[in-house]
């Protein structure tokens, strides 16, 4: 699988809002597949299509794999369910704007609905490093970056 290109802030396709993914097989298991290699070869725990010029609802992440074992997980037509009533405000960086570090307040658990890449419904609850990366995310599919939401530290 190649490593794609990754769009940089001011690249437009950064504040479109994706559309849905209407069929499920090969391009998109080739698109998942080229998400993980390019988050990975880029040192992310998280990519979004719009971040490689695909506007498309998909994104993918992993946060563990920088401490021990992958987990990667792909989202497909990702949307919040449910989300605490309560944030906490952490640092965030992101691929797509590199060497700058925001302060963003993200619920300290949300409720996500999905659909995997085989075209499984699924839904789980995120807390902690885990929700800011699928909330990060998913800001990128609705064309919203963390300069939109976040003060730069």
């Amino acid at each position: 699988m190649p490593v794609l290109d990754l769009r940089f802030e001011g690249d437009p396709v950064l504040r479109q809002v994706a559309a849905p993914v209407a069929q499920h097989g090969l391009p998109l298991d080739t698109l998942v597949a080229d998400l993980f290699e390019t988050m990975y070869a880029a040192m992310g725990r998280g990519l979004a299509a719009p971040q490689v010029g695909i506007s498309e609802r998909v994104f993918v992440i992993d946060t563990t794999w920088k401490e021990g074992d992958k987990h990667p997980v792909a989202f497909v037509n990702p949307e919040i369910v449910d989300a605490a009533p309560f944030t906490h405000l952490g640092p965030e960086a992101c691929l797509s704007i590199p060497d700058r570090t925001f302060s963003v307040a993200r619920p300290v658990w949300v409720d996500l609905g999905w659909t995997s890449p085989a075209g499984i419904r699924q839904t789980a609850r995120f807390h902690g490093i885990s929700a800011v990366c699928v909330c990060h995310e998913l800001d990128h599919l609705n064309g919203i970056l963390i300069t939109d939401n976040g003060t730069e530290v």
